[in-house]
């Protein structure tokens, strides 16, 4: 594979700096892993003595994960997962066989380092093993993650293409698809994407969603409308994330009327509506001043016993627009509601344009009420107390300035 080595230092030659795209996944770390939590906590030259210092045991038991433990790494250090992943192919203790050779370019692919993964796959290759479709769909991958190394995806491409045992699938154009998606190269997507159905491969579901998710992105927002349309119509079922593209774009332009429609049409399929849904219908709300709108939507929500971050979402636009308009009433009724329900406010944000509707109002003794309510459960913030600091001071109110002043620093503030 001389051939694939040259491709790959030309395109790495090229580049400076890969500045990786940030995959659309967020990853929990798992703190019941001791070696990872070590990991973390430690500096970058400890990285590799440490995991010397591992009992063969621990990394190669049943229960041990590579991906878990290098995913992890990567979304605080990238640097601490690609030391990682160099000692694990620096062992000389261990070979690894064509699985493992393909998780970890895989992996690397992830974190979106070129050179570590060209030295995996040239590696395989040094140990006898012949690559396969799936290793070439990962090095693209990896060289896709920059618009540096976008040369030596298409190089790798046309090997593919002149092979025998490694020719193109149906992974091969989703890679393509999705990497020009996250590097907001629509016309390059689109290509990819006629491209693979014209290879004879149907579009799939992570194809649409690569797509319409550029286009929101880059406010083409009649492409994402048409797409999705023709999603539709081939009988391929949108993901939530699509919904939450579609609903987005819809927002951006202001469409209430079609916003309406498209969230009708999702309560009548039965679709989950999520929180992020939620949070774009009530950022248009609260721009254009809708209450009737965001108060219906409310009704229809509970009358599906909808519950969860959607419809907490709800409840705080509902007072941060109440507040805006400067309706205390409605504030306080809007608060009740939601409390009833037993929920919270989700940001120190809602608390304090509460607490300037009612210094807005001067009613100060119903503050102090609110204030009492929510000091079991609520934890105040700098912010909030510098915000009541702020109001007492102004009115003039000492003896509650005093108190106040108490509590924060009571508080550690």
């Amino acid at each position: 594979m001389a051939m694939v080595m040259r491709v790959f230092s030309v395109g790495l030659r090229s580049q400076s700096l890969i500045v990786p795209y940030k995959l659309q996944r967020s990853f929990f770390c798992n703190s019941s892993n001791p070696l990872l939590v070590k990991l973390l906590r430690l500096p970058i030259s400890q990285i590799k003595s440490t995991l010397d210092s591992q009992h063969p045991f621990t990394l190669n038991s049943f229960e041990f994960s590579w991906n878990t433990l290098v995913t992890n790494l990567s979304s605080s250090s990238p640097e601490k997962a690609r030391l990682v992943l160099e000692w694990r192919l620096e062992r000389k203790d261990d070979e690894i066989d064509h699985n493992q050779y393909s998780d970890l370019i895989s992996l690397c692919a992830n974190i979106q380092n070129v050179s570590l993964a060209l030295r995996l796959f040239t590696s395989m290759e040094a140990s006898g093993i012949k690559p396969s479709a799936t290793d070439f769909n990962s090095l693209i991958h990896a060289c896709l993650s920059s618009t540096s190394t976008v040369i030596t995806a298409l190089s790798l491409f046309q090997i593919m293409e002149n092979s025998e045992g490694y020719k193109p699938n149906s992974q091969t154009y989703d890679t393509f698809v999705l990497g020009f998606s996250h590097l907001r190269d629509v016309d390059k997507m689109q290509a990819w994407f006629a491209a693979k159905k014209a290879a004879g491969f149907p579009a799939n579901l992570q194809n649409y969603e690569s797509v319409i998710f550029a286009f929101v992105r880059t406010k083409d927002f009649d492409s994402a409308d048409r797409f999705y349309e023709e999603m539709i119509s081939v009988g391929v079922m949108p993901s939530v994330c699509i919904l939450e593209y579609v609903l987005e774009g819809l927002c951006k332009r202001r469409k209430c009327d079609r916003v309406r429609d498209f969230l009708n049409f999702l309560l009548e399929c039965k679709f989950e509506i999520s929180g992020n849904m939620i949070e774009k219908i009530v950022e248009l709300y609260y721009e254009l001043g809708k209450v009737d709108e965001m108060e219906k939507l409310l009704e229809t929500l509970m009358e599906l016993n909808q519950v969860g971050e959607a419809l907490l979402r709800l409840h705080c636009g509902l007072i941060r627009l109440y507040a805006k308009l400067d309706r205390l009433d409605d504030v306080e009724y809007s608060v009740g509601r939601m409390m009833s329900q037993e929920m919270i406010f989700r940001s120190p944000d809602d608390v304090e344009k509460v607490i300037s509707s009612y210094f807005s109002k001067e009613a100060y003794d119903r503050l102090d009420l609110f204030m009492e309510h929510i000091k079991g459960y609520y934890k105040l913030t700098r912010s909030t107390y510098d915000l009541l600091v702020a109001g007492y001071r102004r009115a003039g109110l000492t003896e509650k300035l005093d108190l106040i002043v108490k509590d924060m620093k009571l508080a550690g503030f």
